[in-house]
């Protein structure tokens, strides 16, 4: 783990209805020596807080009754009462198949992490947000971080330069 981050001045928000993955969510943090985490079981509670309380990151379960994480990040991301549309998102789930990834990419996560994860899986995610952050981008129907990871050497023609 090279990146030195102090987690101590960040904030966190879980949503998550299992309260198993939030404790281990909230010991891996406290490892990390986050101290302001709040946890809460529904996207509701999750939006509430988020009005009042601006956070740092917010982590989320996919998979909640009776409204999804997916939900949450469309309603931060494009919500009009959204206190921070560029607040990173890190989607947890055991659903790693392709539809759920790529569902929760155009939708604005920012990372994605299948569960059962250990500490160093979620540390990366954490520090991939923090330290490096992705550009957000706002086209057509789609606001949040640039959903392109890969930079491929192109040696085709040039058709955006303005002759």
């Amino acid at each position: 783990m090279p990146e030195k981050i102090d987690f101590s001045k960040v904030s966190f928000l879980i949503v998550d209805q299992n309260k198993l993955s939030t404790q281990l969510i909230r010991d891996i943090l406290a490892m990390l020596e986050v101290t302001r985490i709040r946890s809460v079981t529904s996207v509701e509670r999750a939006r509430n807080v988020l009005r009042g309380e601006p956070m740092d990151i917010i982590i989320t379960e996919y998979h909640m009754e009776p409204e999804t994480g997916i939900d949450l990040i469309e309603w931060v991301r494009t919500g009009i009462d959204s206190p921070d549309r560029m607040v990173p998102i890190i989607m947890l789930t055991a659903n790693s198949e392709e539809e759920y990834v790529m569902r929760a990419r155009d939708r604005g996560v920012t990372e994605f992490l299948a569960k059962p994860f250990n500490v160093e899986g979620l540390y990366r995610r954490l520090v991939s947000v923090i330290a490096r952050p992705r550009a957000f981008v706002n086209i057509d129907d789609y606001f949040g971080p640039d959903r392109r990871r890969r930079q491929v050497e192109y040696g085709g023609p040039d058709r955006r330069r303005a002759d």
